[in-house]
């Protein structure tokens, strides 16, 4: 296997992550910043109101896109095992 291929693989296993990992991040991130907002805006300052509100985000994302990003990462393993005997050989 060449470095330059190698690193091809590496770059698709990277793209794989982003876009299965983007949107539950983008989603709980986005989420994190509204109840902060709140909460400075009221002063209520409770740690468990934060992780509440992102753990209720990420299961709702999941929910929601579970199927589209679960697809996405079975076509890409489907592909990594179809190509292993042009990385080996």
């Amino acid at each position: 296997m060449s470095p330059e291929l190698a690193l091809t693989e590496l770059r698709r296993g990277l793209e794989v992550a982003l876009w299965v990992g983007g949107p539950l991040l983008l989603a709980v991130l986005v989420v994190g910043v509204v109840v902060g907002i709140i909460q400075a805006a009221t002063q209520l300052n409770e740690p468990t109101i934060a992780f509440i509100a992102k753990a209720v985000a990420l299961t709702a994302s999941l929910f929601a896109l579970g199927s589209f990003l679960l697809a996405y990462l079975v076509d890409y393993t489907t592909a990594l095992f179809q190509r292993i005997p042009h990385l080996i050989g």
